[in-house]
């Protein structure tokens, strides 16, 4: 049997570990009658009569604390004190009736509380179901819902400030003006259609070709801001390449202020990825330290290498290091003819030796691109020069020009573009001068498209493609 939008689900909202507190939240229509079998208020009051919104005094009992005959509030051993809170439907964050108990933040006590209350009645639930109902609710739309999410796993204030922005529905407000927008040149349009013999026009062509063109306008704009959106929310990917022993992992450890990556004299030493993340002014950046490019038999540096291309492809920005110490070699250059078509940098290390005074860029092929920075790895000088121009290159329009509205999510662009589409179709079938059902019908594909961002429009296949990735508890 299936689970049911309509079961009392229950579930531990706090991190795993040892912690001062520990939250157990629970769900549904017989949210606070279970919760009454699972803890008893101090003040000797059933827990349905309590107050919303106040925090009671309680024991929570143990899952086998038996109840007595005819009543709803257990009796037995208590396993810990917690404090209780109840929010009633409507004012709750799922939107039905909600409780929370505030425990010690041990595993075993609260694993006992959720066992208590699936042995009366709950059911475990499913990642994100607490935020999925939110929704089903009305409580949030789509895109807050995503944005939920986004906040937990924030990881710099300007990631965070872009998560809230969406929470408070900055997307959402901007979709839902371009549908109304459309939505009043569909009715318009459709009269027409429906008094076309008596020759009343209900709108000019001008008219609705001038909305049209506003409305494709705003949303170019939201596309265009995906780019940077997506960056300020998964972080700048930069890998960090070059042949061995230019001081990559050097580099990496630099940057990171942390001996992170085994540096060696002997080529080959770094045979995997390296993964690590660096806050930079608000910007998460994820350094990628790869194994050294170049021909090899050796299987396990192979690999390293094809693992290395991995990385590569999925790169925002490449940093192409160069040995100052060492001049260029013939490796170096096969590196740049090779990845200098992507966006990258330069990056001349060991500027603190002297012989890098001699090191000349200029015997590089034409087309490795105008950005080259001078870095000590050993020395640190450089390394914030080098910081702000990876952010440069990859968010063009700067820190501070950052739009009120950014879209971070591929979904969003997704359906953003299928509606820039549908708008420019409708905007041909007026210029061929076509009938008023042909416009009608790309404007609905346009209304549908957008819908899709704030859940207007939905599917469960989506609804789950965007839930399964919470957490169990939110």
């Amino acid at each position: 049997m299936g689970n049911s939008i309509d079961d009392t689900i229950c579930a531990i909202a706090t991190p795993v570990g040892e912690g001062g507190i520990g939250i157990v939240r629970i769900s549904g229509a017989h949210a606070v009658d279970i919760a009454a079998r699972v803890v008893r208020p101090r003040n000797q009051q059933p827990l349905q009569q309590l107050e919303n919104y106040r925090l009671y005094l309680s024991d929570v009992l143990y899952p086998e604390s038996p109840l007595p005959p005819g009543e709803g509030q257990g009796e037995g051993p208590a396993i810990d004190e917690a404090l209780v809170v109840i929010m009633r439907k409507p004012r709750s964050y799922t939107g039905e009736d909600v409780v929370e108990i505030q425990t010690h933040g041990g595993a075993r006590i609260l694993q006992a509380t959720c066992h208590g209350l699936i042995r009366h009645g709950a059911r475990m639930a499913q990642p994100g179901e607490f935020t999925k109902r939110a929704f089903l609710n009305g409580r949030l739309d789509l895109t807050q819902a995503e944005a939920v999410l986004d906040t937990i796993q924030a990881t710099t204030s300007r990631s965070l400030q872009a998560a809230q922005s969406l929470l408070r529905g900055s997307l959402s407000k901007e979709v839902d003006a371009l549908r109304e927008r459309l939505i009043r040149v569909l009715a318009h349009v459709e009269a027409g259609m429906d008094f076309a013999e008596e020759d009343i026009t209900f709108i000019q062509a001008a008219e609705v070709q001038q909305a049209l063109t506003d409305t494709r306008l705003a949303v170019e704009q939201l596309i265009a801001s995906y780019e940077e959106g997506r960056l300020i929310r998964e972080g700048i990917k930069v890998a960090i390449i070059g042949r061995p022993n230019v001081g990559k992992s050097s580099l990496l450890n630099a940057l990171l202020k942390l001996d992170r990556a085994i540096v060696s004299d002997q080529p080959g030493t770094t045979r995997d990825v390296i993964d690590e993340s660096l806050n930079v002014r608000g910007i998460p950046l994820r350094l990628l330290d790869t194994a050294g490019l170049r021909r090899t038999r050796d299987t396990i540096e192979s690999e390293g290498i094809r693992r290395t291309e991995d990385a590569i492809a999925e790169a925002d920005v490449l940093l192409l290091v160069l040995d100052g110490a060492g001049g260029i070699t013939d490796e170096d250059r096969a590196v740049c003819e090779t990845y200098g078509s992507r966006r990258h940098l330069l990056v001349m290390n060991k500027m603190d030796l002297p012989e890098s005074r001699s090191f000349d860029a200029n015997q590089l092929h034409e087309g490795t691109g105008p950005e080259f920075v001078k870095v000590s790895a050993k020395t640190g000088e450089g390394l914030d020069h080098l910081t702000s121009v990876i952010q440069s290159v990859c968010l063009k329009e700067g820190l501070e020009a950052t739009p009120s509205v950014l879209v971070t999510r591929l979904r969003h662009k997704a359906s953003l573009e299928r509606a820039h589409r549908s708008v420019e179709e409708a905007m041909r079938s007026l210029e061929r001068k076509e009938s008023g059902e042909c416009v009608a019908l790309d404007i609905r594909a346009a209304l549908d498209a957008l819908g899709e961002i704030t859940g207007a429009v939905s599917t469960e296949d989506i609804l789950e493609r965007i839930f399964q990735d919470f957490c169990i508890g939110k």
